[in-house]
This record gives structure tokens, sequence and C-alpha cells, in this order.
């Protein structure tokens, strides 16, 4: 699975090392919203045209995603709302996707895995989700590609998708840790202030 989809997202790996050794345009670092922020709960429109936007876009998302040091990153979490994911599961940043417009079109099984967030640094937390999903995405050429993902890349997939549709990963969680969460965020907040 991961071989094959390895060679279909060639264009992914090209993308990501430009941004690494900045030999392309200048690269950004976007902002990453926080929870509770109420523009993570926009759901993103489809992207109509992959063109050099959306690509200059990708590049920025990686580069904030490493900075980050995080696997995954929605535009809605930059604030962008479109239908953009990028994700890196690897440590040397070697196998970078690009999931533009994604879709899961299966899911199958059931697991729980713990689960953290850019936009809510310091918080995890377990949450159930399929084990296995078949999603259907543009790269970040406009190409239509398919992924069988299981483990920890099917977690990401869903967990990024829902970012997409304005779900952020603790409000899978009971309304008791979510309470408990957002009273910790807001002590946090006072102690930066």
């Amino acid at each position: 699975m991961y071989e094959n989809t390895h060679n279909l997202l060639p264009d992914a790996f090209e993308c990501a090392s430009r941004v690494l050794k900045n030999e392309e345009k200048i690269m950004a670092l976007l902002n990453i919203l926080q929870y509770p922020d109420e523009r993570l709960h926009t759901v993103a429109k489809p992207v109509e045209q992959v063109d050099e936007r959306i690509q200059k876009l990708v590049a920025d998302m990686f580069e904030t995603m490493y900075e980050a040091r995080g696997i995954g990153l929605a535009a809605t979490q930059v604030d962008v709302h479109e239908r953009v994911v990028v994700m890196d599961l690897t440590e040397d940043r070697s196998e970078p996707r690009v999931f533009i417009n994604p879709v899961i079109v299966e899911k199958d099984g059931e697991t729980t895995y713990e689960e953290g967030c850019l936009s809510v640094p310091g918080i995890y937390d377990t949450v159930t989700r399929a084990e296995r999903v078949k999603v259907e995405a543009l790269n970040e050429k406009g190409e239509k590609f398919t992924l069988e993902a299981d483990g920890l890349l099917a977690i990401c997939v869903q967990h990024e998708l829902d970012h997409l549709m304005g779900i952020v990963f603790v409000e899978r969680l009971s309304q008791l840790k979510q309470g408990r969460i957002k009273t910790k965020l807001k002590k946090r907040q006072k102690h930066t202030i």
C-alpha cells in the first residue's frame, strides 16, 4: 500500500523537497488556528481548479506542518476554507502526501487511537474511527488517485477530513471531556496573556 501510494504521488515528494530547501518561491509559515476558534468549524469548499495558488498553498502548508512538528494539516486549520490536506507520517519527511478534494468512499472495521492536533496543542485523547478507509482525491497536479489506508494513515486521513467538515477531534469526545479540555485551554490562555 505505501509503495503504491509513493509511486502515485511523486510530485508531492518534489514539492515538499523544494519547501525544505527553499529553492522555489519564498514559502510562508501560516498561522494555525487554535481551538475553540469558530473558524475551525467552517465547512471547506471544493477546490475548483488546481493551479499555482493551490500549489503555493500546499507548499506553505507543508512548511507550516513540518515547523510545528505535525503529521497532518488541513487548510481549514490555517484559515483557508478549501478541501486541501497535506500529511507526512515519517520522521525524516520522506513521504509527503497531498489530498485535494478528498472523499472517503469506503470504511471498514473500528479502532481507537490516541490523537492530538496542531489546533489543540498539548491535548491528547483516544478517538474511535474506522480501521481502514479508501479515499479518492486529486494530487497537486490535479490528477485523481485512490488510496487504501489502514493504521495510522487511516486515522490521520479521517482526522484531517474531519477538519474539512468543521470538526475538531475533541468534538468526538464525551461532553464531560470536552468541558475539561475547554477549561484547561482557558487556564492556559490566561497564563500566556
